[in-house]
């Protein structure tokens, strides 16, 4: 994945908050998508100085479902104090995961339950040891 588009970002964030307590429609997806692009633009990682509180609690969200990631930076200034650049980060290997979910998947990840169905026949064979 070479450029993060508004459509990849749009189905990972609806597949990720789908999965979780509430439901998000596409519209709302998108408007949130379209929101976090403008900051990052073509970068991976943006300055949390540049965010407005309601801007910020989105990302935490976002980064609660994996999309994102923070780092921070330490440097000493002239004056010898120590100062903290804080960052955000797109988890490319996340929004792939996320925009290639098929409703199967969504549906098992939003219950927590695990799917015996998608076992092999064999796996219910008691082996001769037992």
């Amino acid at each position: 994945m070479s450029v993060i588009t508004i459509h990849d970002l749009t189905m990972a964030i609806k597949n990720s908050i789908d999965s979780s307590s509430r439901a998000m429609e596409e519209e709302e997806a998108y408007d949130l998508a379209h929101r976090v692009l403008n900051f990052f633009g073509y970068s991976d990682r943006i300055i949390d100085n540049i965010l407005e509180p309601e801007d910020r609690d989105a990302f935490y969200m976002l980064e609660d479902s994996g999309i994102l990631t923070t780092e921070r930076e330490e440097t000493t200034l002239y004056d010898g104090r120590e100062w903290r650049i804080h960052y955000w980060l797109f988890r490319r290997e996340r929004i792939s995961e996320l925009m290639n979910l098929v409703p199967e998947q969504h549906e098992a990840a939003a219950s927590g339950e695990f799917d015996y169905g998608e076992l092999p026949d064999d796996i219910w064979q008691r082996g001769s040891d037992a």
